[in-house]
């Protein structure tokens, strides 16, 4: 039912321009209708030039992998939803390591990040606790894709050993795992061709 005003609407949009054509048009007139097309010269001859859309033709899927329209069109949904919260990692996590590189001992450089911590969880605690336990595990893969580290080690290599084992123990009660690595030819494939496809402005 939902779409009935919308296919009302370009109903109504066809037959109020297509009448006005008629009332311009002079009755022994035939209505034509034309295509401009753009022209491209080669040796001094002018051919009709036509931009098509890229086409991605992708190998065979890995063995194991059973192909579910559905399930697919979920992933799809997940990833672009994540996706961008690894991209502020990723740019992020270059601007802290220059940042620390500036700073003149471990006491200030533990100083910033306690401050960075307490603004970052200001930010996006909202954001992260909407997000589901499948688009948390997405993302702790696109994490390790974009800055070739997993979440468990960028944890220990910021705040310590300890905050990073605390958190993982906490990720592995809700099924997650803060050390998964992304295999973009294996378990991860689909999500590899679905960021492709965002990457390419496609999704």
């Amino acid at each position: 039912m939902k779409r009935i005003p919308a296919i009302l609407f370009f109903a109504l949009f066809f037959v109020t321009v297509y009448g006005q054509e008629r009332d311009s048009v002079p009755q022994d007139s035939a209505l034509r209708i034309l295509h401009i097309l753009k022209t491209a010269t080669f040796d001094d001859q002018t051919y009709p030039l036509v931009e098509l859309k890229e086409i991605v033709v992708v190998d065979r899927l890995p063995r194991n992998f059973r192909f579910d329209y559905r399930r697919h069109a979920r992933l799809v949904y997940n990833v672009r939803r994540v996706y961008p919260y690894a991209l502020i990692v990723r740019n992020e996590f270059g601007r802290i390591n220059r940042l620390l590189a500036t700073m003149p001992d471990e006491k200030a450089q533990r100083n910033f990040l306690q401050q960075y911590e307490k603004d970052l969880f200001k930010s996006y605690e909202g954001d992260m606790k909407k997000l589901t336990f499948t688009q948390g595990k997405i993302l702790i893969k696109l994490i390790d894709r974009e800055t070739q580290i997993t979440s468990y080690d960028l944890i220990r290599q910021y705040r310590g050993k300890f905050s990073a084992t605390f958190w993982q123990s906490i990720a592995r009660i809700f099924g997650a795992n803060l050390k998964s690595s992304y295999d973009a030819a294996g378990e991860d494939y689909l999500i590899e061709q679905v960021v492709r496809e965002i990457e390419a402005g496609r999704l």
